[in-house]
């Protein structure tokens, strides 16, 4: 009797245990998300209000577009198409957006993170070498070359990026793990904040002159997005 009921116990204490550490913060859905003690001046919320179920219509789950291509004659030679929450609001809470990228030849999507998103990418034509780099210490790149077809997915918050190494255009379609994956291009972040990093920062954590910083700081840094 006192085995079964010393089992019992342990079965409680482990079943306990193992629901405070997968316990957690909701993740977040923007960038910012400040506490306030006044909520008639709140405008945000981690996500989106919902709208009264009885009002929903199919338009609420539905997008037209993504059969059509992007721009891709600026400076990085790619377009991202996305598909978020911003373009389908049905996809509130539900944790999963997606995107479509068009490449010039030798256009690339240049090295960047999403906060908020693994994401899994399939190649519809062409071929794109792609890759990620591991946190620190290691920073070890993962790259594989990717035809039509193929599939990659790239870690959440990872820095990752996509090169077109053909002749031709291509076009890949990825799906994302947020509703709200959001994405952070490094150059675009580093060299091109407002208001801009002070340039002894920069100099010293890229190893570079000075006047090196402010001339890529003066750049206009395209968003592709």
């Amino acid at each position: 009797m006192k085995k079964g009921v010393s089992f019992l116990v342990t079965v409680a204490l482990m079943a306990l245990a193992s629901s405070l550490a997968s316990a957690s913060d909701p993740s977040p859905l923007q960038d910012t998300c400040v506490a306030i003690a006044e909520p008639k001046n709140a405008v945000f919320v981690n996500g989106k209000f919902c709208k009264n179920p009885n009002l929903t219509k199919a338009e609420d789950f539905f997008y037209s577009g993504l059969d059509k291509p992007g721009n891709i004659s600026n400076p990085v030679g790619s377009a991202v198409t996305q598909v978020n929450v911003a373009q389908i609001a049905g996809l509130n809470t539900l944790g999963i957006s997606a995107v479509r990228i068009d490449y010039a030849p030798y256009g690339q999507n240049p090295p960047h993170t999403h906060p908020r998103a693994t994401e899994i990418l399939t190649v519809l034509e062409g071929t794109l070498l792609v890759g990620f780099v591991t946190s620190n210490p290691e920073n070890r790149l993962f790259t594989k070359v990717l035809n039509k077809g193929d599939v990659f997915v790239f870690p959440i918050g990872l820095i990752h990026f996509q090169f077109n190494i053909g002749h031709t255009n291509a076009v890949a379609i990825a799906g994302l793990s947020s509703q709200n994956p959001g994405v952070i291009t490094i150059a675009n972040a580093v060299f091109g904040s407002d208001p801009a990093i002070d340039p002894d920062v920069l100099s010293r954590a890229f190893q570079l002159d000075k006047n090196v910083v402010k001339n890529l700081q003066s750049r206009f840094w395209h968003d592709n997005n």
